[in-house]
C-alpha cells in the first residue's frame, strides 16, 4: 500500500484473534456461510476508508471468491478486462529473466467488478503450518494497469510471510494465556480471614510483550492463632516458571503445616529446589545447571506476643511501618537464593506495635529500567507512608504508582496490618508435674470457658485438657504449661520441655491406653505438634459454639 494495491483487507477467524486453534476445514458444512473478523483494512484514500475494529464480522457466502479460495486453498485473481499485451512482464522487463505466466484457472475475467470501480482483485488464503487462518484481498481501482502473473506471485509471498507472523503471534498468545491461567489458578483465589492480621494482595503479570513469570504469595493460618506470610519469585518465565511456582507454593504449605520455624522451612525448601534442579538435568550430568532457582521470604506473626519472625532466601526484606508512620528497620541478612545448597538461613525476630503495616513484594514491583532496587524501595515507602486508606485501596495506589506502563516483569504485593489479640482472650496456667494436678487443670479450663460464655464447649474442653495434660505429665518434662486462646476457634495448648512428639495409634481391644489422642482428633477440628526452642507444644482447636 499504495505501491502495490489501492485497498488491502485481512479477515481472520475469531479463534485466531483469541489465540486459539483455527477451525479445521471439516468443521464447515458444504454451502455454509463462513464468518470471519475484519482484523485489518487499509486504503489509499484514508479520508474516505476507515479501518474497522477487530470485532467487525465479515460473512463470506459459499459462492463468494473468498469462500472458494479458503475451500480450495488456492489464490484467485479477478480482472475487469482481458490483460493487455506484455502484461505478464509485471513491473517491467528488467525484473524477470523470463515472463511469469498465469497458473491454471487464473485470471478470471469479471466485468462486474468494474461496476464497483475496480480494475482487479487478488484473493489469497492465509495458511500457515497446514492451518487456515483467514483470507487476504488486494484490490486495485484507481490505477489503469491491471494485475499480472508476477503480481500474484508477489501477493502469495507477502501473504505467506504474514501468515507465519500471524500464526506465531497466535501461538505466543495461546502459550501466554495458558501460563497466565496456570499462574492465577496456582495463586490463592481468596485470602483466609484472620484475627491476627488484615490482608490485601495484588498480582500483575508482565506486559503483553513478555512472558508470565513465577511470582507468588500466600497467607497460611498456623496453630496458636498465628499466621504465615509468604512471597517468592521463581527464576525464568513461561509455563515452566508457573509450574515450578506451583510446586514451591505447595511445598511451603506442606512445610508450614508441620509448623517449622522460618529458617528451617527455607532449609527444607532449598533441598527441594536442588532435587527439582537435578530432575531437569540430562542423564549423566551431575553439576548444577542453574536452570532452576527461586527466592522466598517466609514470615510468621503471633498476635498474642506480637512477635514477627522472618527469614529470607535471597528475597527483598519487607517494609514495616509503625502506626505513627515511622519505619521499623528489619536488621536481617537475607540468605542465598534457593537452589544453591549448603548455606544456612538466619531467622530474625521483631516485636511489632499493634496496627503495624507490613509490605511484602517481589522485585518486579520496585525494580525497572528507569530505577534501581534502592530507589524503588524508597518510592514504595513514600507511597505507603502518604496513603492512609484501606488496604485494598492502598494496593491499587501502590500498583498504579510503582509499575510503569510497559513492564517487563511480574509484580506481586502482599499488604498486612497487624492486630494484637485481646489479653482477656488468652489464659495460661503452669501445671506441676503431678497427676493430682489434672483435675485442677480441668477445672481451670472449664471455669475459663464458662467465663467466656461458651458453656457448650465445656465438655469437649474438659476432655481435651485432661488428655493433653496427663500425657505431658506422664511422658513430658517440666515445666508444663496450659494455655487457652479464644480466636476464630477455641485453641487449647499444652507445652513441656520434651522434644518427643506424640503420634496417633489405634489401640487393641484389651489395651488400657492409646485412645486419648484419637478421641482428641475426633472431637476437635484439628490437632498437631510444633517444636519450640524449649521443647514442644501440643495443640488442638475446636469450633466456637
Amino acid at each position: 500500500m499504495p505501491g502495490f494495491a489501492d485497498l488491502v483487507s485481512v479477515d481472520l477467524f475469531e479463534e485466531v484473534l483469541r489465540g486459539e486453534e483455527p477451525p479445521s476445514a471439516s468443521a464447515f458444512a458444504p454451502g455454509e456461510t463462513i464468518t470471519l473478523s475484519r482484523a485489518a483494512q487499509h486504503s489509499a484514500k484514508e479520508d474516505t476508508d476507515r479501518a474497522p475494529g477487530p470485532t467487525t464480522a465479515i460473512s463470506h457466502t459459499p459462492g463468494s471468491v473468498a469462500a472458494r479460495c479458503m475451500a480450495t486453498g488456492r489464490s484467485m485473481v479477478e480482472l475487469a478486462a482481458e490483460p493487455g499485451q506484455g502484461g505478464e512482464w509485471a513491473f517491467g522487463p528488467g525484473l524477470a529473466a523470463d515472463p511469469a505466466h498465469w497458473p491454471p484457472g487464473n485470471p478470471v475475467i469479471d466485468g462486474a467488478i468494474a461496476a464497483d470501480g475496480l480494475t482487479g482483485r487478488i484473493t489469497v488464503p492465509l495458511r500457515a503450518r497446514g492451518a487456515l487462518l483467514g483470507v487476504v484481498a488486494f484490490t486495485r481501482r484507481d490505477r489503469p494497469e491491471a494485475f499480472t502473473a508476477d503480481d500474484l506471485i508477489l501477493a502469495e509471498e507477502l501473504t505467506a510471510k504474514a501468515s507465519v507472523a500471524v500464526d506465531n503471534a497466535r501461538r505466543y498468545s495461546r502459550e501466554r494465556t495458558t501460563a497466565l491461567t496456570l499462574q492465577r489458578s496456582l495463586l490463592p483465589q481468596r485470602l483466609p480471614r484472620q484475627e491476627a492480621i488484615e490482608v490485601a494482595s495484588r498480582y500483575l503479570p508482565a506486559g503483553t510483550g513478555a512472558e508470565v513469570g513465577g511470582d507468588w504469595f500466600d497467607v497460611i493460618p498456623l496453630s496458636g492463632a498465628r499466621v504465615a506470610l509468604v512471597v517468592g519469585d521463581v527464576v525464568g518465565h513461561g509455563l515452566h516458571a508457573s509450574a515450578s511456582m506451583g510446586r514451591l507454593r505447595t511445598a511451603v504449605r506442606t512445610l508450614a503445616d508441620v509448623d517449622l520455624p522460618p529458617d528451617e522451612l527455607l532449609t527444607h525448601l532449598d533441598d527441594l529446589v536442588l532435587h527439582l534442579s537435578s530432575d531437569l538435568q540430562p542423564a549423566g550430568e551431575f553439576e548444577a545447571t542453574g536452570e532452576f532457582g527461586a527466592t522466598c521470604l517466609y514470615a510468621v506473626y503471633d498476635p498474642v506476643s506480637r512477635r514477627f519472625t522472618l527469614a529470607s532466601a535471597g528475597h527483598p526484606l519487607p517494609l514495616i511501618i509503625s502506626p505513627d508512620g515511622t519505619v521499623t528497620p528489619v536488621l536481617a541478612q537475607p540468605g542465598p537464593p534457593l537452589g544453591l545448597g549448603g548455606l544456612s538461613f538466619e531467622a530474625t525476630e521483631l516485636e511489632l506495635p499493634e496496627g503495624s503495616l507490613l509490605a511484602l513484594y517481589t522485585d518486579g514491583l520496585v525494580e525497572s529500567r528507569e530505577r534501581d532496587v534502592d530507589q524503588g524501595i524508597a518510592e514504595l515507602q513514600r507511597v505507603l507512608n502518604h496513603s492512609a486508606t484501606s488496604l485494598e485501596a492502598l494496593c491499587d495506589t501502590v500498583m498504579d504508582a510503582m509499575l510503569p506502563e510497559h513492564r517487563t516483569d511480574d509484580a506481586a504485593l502482599l499488604l498486612a496490618r497487624t492486630h494484637a489479640l485481646d489479653p482477656h482472650h488468652v489464659a495460661d496456667w503452669e501445671v506441676e508435674p503431678d497427676p493430682s494436678q489434672v483435675p485442677r487443670a480441668r477445672k481451670f479450663a472449664v471455669d475459663q470457658v464458662d467465663a467466656w460464655g461458651m458453656e457448650e464447649a465445656s465438655f469437649v474442653t474438659e476432655l481435651v485438657v485432661s488428655e493433653l495434660v496427663t500425657n505431658a505429665i506422664r511422658y513430658g518434662e517440666p515445666p508444663i504449661r496450659l494455655r487457652l486462646i479464644r480466636d476464630t476457634s477455641l485453641i487449647c495448648e499444652v507445652s513441656d520441655a520434651s522434644n518427643t512428639a506424640p503420634h496417633l495409634r489405634r489401640a487393641r481391644d484389651f489395651d488400657e491406653g492409646g485412645r486419648g489422642l484419637l478421641l482428641v482428633a475426633q472431637l476437635t477440628q484439628g490437632w498437631g505438634t510444633r517444636q519450640t526452642t524449649s521443647g514442644k507444644t501440643i495443640w488442638c482447636a475446636q469450633a466456637l459454639p
